[in-house]
């Protein structure tokens, strides 16, 4: 049986931004509070590393599910983040430099100090890119800075979806039908605002009907929900006007589960959201989930609850 009291460091970001009705790190600090653990938060600016240790500045604090008044801070105090029992590593993409160097430092620690999700395979992993080790769950993909192989790729699938290969919650996904004369003009803003190659999928008309969200705790699917975009959208992100519905899995969506367990236990990836459309696979989210709270709301459970529980036995 694992003590109480934990001391338990949230690296996320700022408290006042949390929107607490649909927040899944606040509902995870909920969840340990509740259990007695103390809780600190601290924003990835503020961790250094100095004589083999890595320090940040942190505020102890509590928290509660009032809307303007959801959090109180202690007062700031510097951490030594090996004194940490556990630390959840929250904060939103981007996925770049400065997110890999955050897991580059928390790694140095995690001989003494379990941090959720490992931090080397959230590294080794990001999601378009972890996804590609299971081609045969996934529909037409390609990746690229060749607008030729691009128009190459369109004139075999006709429809696509081209995005930035790093991006979140739906910002810069783009349909393009066959034909589509702006192709050229929208690989010219991807190739000169970013060195980063694109992701190109064939478009998988069965998201009208909506794009899937699945919870995997420690590779166990937990719950999911359905994401249906507006009106005249395809991105079916809650962030970018989709709406949630209550959704069981599917026998297949139930073995796209079943291939992915063993992967992310190995790689000690605790809590992940993976969204499937129609019979296809298309993302494995490992550095910041979401959904908690919709599935939550529509199956009458606590997945923060069952997070716990997991990192708990870990401990």
């Amino acid at each position: 049986m694992v003590a109480k009291n934990l001391k338990v460091a949230f690296q996320m970001d700022p408290m006042e931004t949390v929107n607490i009705d649909g927040d899944s790190t606040f509902a995870l600090m909920l969840e340990a509070q509740k259990r007695g653990h103390t809780l600190w938060h601290y924003d990835v600016n503020d961790m250094s590393y100095q004589h083999g240790d890595v320090f940040t500045l942190a505020r102890p604090v509590t928290v509660q599910p009032e809307k303007n008044n959801h959090y109180i801070f202690g007062e700031e105090a510097t951490l030594n983040l090996r004194d940490m029992d556990v630390i959840w590593m929250r904060q939103d993409p981007p996925f770049d430099m400065a997110y890999i160097t955050a897991t580059h430092l928390l790694d140095l620690i995690t001989d003494t100090t379990l941090v959720l999700n490992n931090p080397s395979e959230v590294r080794n992993a990001p999601e378009k890119l972890f996804v590609m080790k299971f081609k045969d769950l996934m529909p037409a993909t390609m990746i690229t800075r060749r607008e030729e192989d691009v128009r190459a790729f369109r004139k075999e699938h006709g429809d696509i979806i081209v995005k930035p290969l790093y991006g979140n919650g739906g910002a810069g996904v783009f349909h393009l039908k066959e034909g589509d004369s702006n192709l050229g003009s929208l690989m010219e803003m991807f190739l000169g605002s970013s060195r980063e190659p694109v992701m190109i999928q064939e478009f998988l008309p069965e998201v009208v009907l909506g794009d899937k969200r699945i919870i995997l705790v420690d590779g166990e699917a937990v719950g999911a929900i359905n994401r249906v975009p507006a009106e005249g959208e395809i991105r079916s992100n809650l962030v970018a006007g989709g709406t949630a519905e209550r959704s069981a899995l599917t026998k297949r969506e139930q073995e796209i589960c079943d291939r992915l367990k063993p992967e992310l236990k190995k790689r000690g990836l605790l809590f992940v959201g993976i969204d499937v459309i129609g019979d296809w696979l298309t993302e494995i989210n490992v550095t910041s989930p979401t959904g908690l709270l919709a599935v939550n709301k529509y199956d009458g459970v606590s997945l923060e609850a069952t997070i716990w529980d997991a990192t708990e036995a870990k401990l």
